[in-house]
């Protein structure tokens, strides 16, 4: 059953009220019928199983039936550091990667990346990423929404890394690399994991030298070259894999 995050004001239990692009997207395109039972969260720890109890022109009001808080956590979070790729290939990349638990996604603009965003555009982008990682949150069942951040150099990302975090950045062609699979990955469950993956035309060697410098460890998927949408859904999985979050 997918899982509606609801602005928190929405969920005032034992009541849940929907209104909006919230009610028409239910309403509408999902139609949901008075009687059913869906899934809701604000995002906080908490979904709220809810019985709907009426719908109208405009509201949809439901009633709680059960809270279900959300289990202790078992690995550390996963944070994807994505350099900018053409056409909807990022909008790709930010859906399957948030159905594989991604907690954050940060746009790298490398100095390979074909795509170029404008200031104007900026928040535009932003506010299109989130979206389609809330669908993609509700649909996989996840318990937060990933935060996309604002683009940034891969300077800015390596150098300014959460606290207690193993830093990653994947590239090719350089001897006696890691691999993903024998890589020691942080025991805290409050750490945290950034894997950096760059662009169509990949790193440049001094990327990853200033990367090295601040601390990222060069790893490799093996001797395969794959597109850099393909590669950051791969890493993510075997993360996820490694971490006994899949499998």
């Amino acid at each position: 059953m997918p899982v509606f995050f609801l602005p928190s004001q929405c969920i005032t239990p034992p009541t849940v009220s929907v209104t909006g692009e919230f009610l028409r997207h239910l309403r509408n395109s999902l139609r949901i019928k008075v009687g059913e039972t869906i899934l809701v969260t604000d995002g906080e720890d908490r979904r709220y199983r809810t019985v709907i109890t009426s719908i109208t022109k405009q509201s949809m009001t439901g009633r709680v039936i059960e809270i279900i808080p959300r289990p202790p956590r078992r690995a550390p979070s996963l944070i994807l550091g994505q350099s900018l790729v053409k056409g909807e290939k990022m909008g790709w990349v930010i859906q399957k990667t948030t159905e594989l638990g991604v907690q954050t996604i940060i746009p790298i603009q490398s100095r390979q990346s074909i795509v170029r965003l404008k200031a104007d555009r900026v928040e535009a982008q932003i506010v299109r990423w989130q979206r389609i990682a809330r669908e993609a949150a509700q649909q996989s069942e996840q318990w937060r929404v990933p935060t996309i951040a604002r683009p940034r150099s891969l300077l800015s990302c390596v150098t300014q890394p959460p606290d207690r975090s193993l830093s990653l950045i994947l590239t090719e062609r350089l001897d006696r690399l890691a691999t993903l699979s024998s890589i020691q990955l942080p025991p805290l469950l409050e750490g945290s994991i950034l894997v950096l993956v760059g662009p169509e035309g990949g790193w440049t060697e001094e990327e990853v030298m200033s990367a090295q410098e601040a601390g990222a460890i060069p790893i490799t998927l093996g001797t395969k070259i794959l597109r850099a949408e393909t590669a950051a859904i791969l890493v993510m999985g075997i993360l996820q894999y490694r971490l006994g979050e899949l499998g």
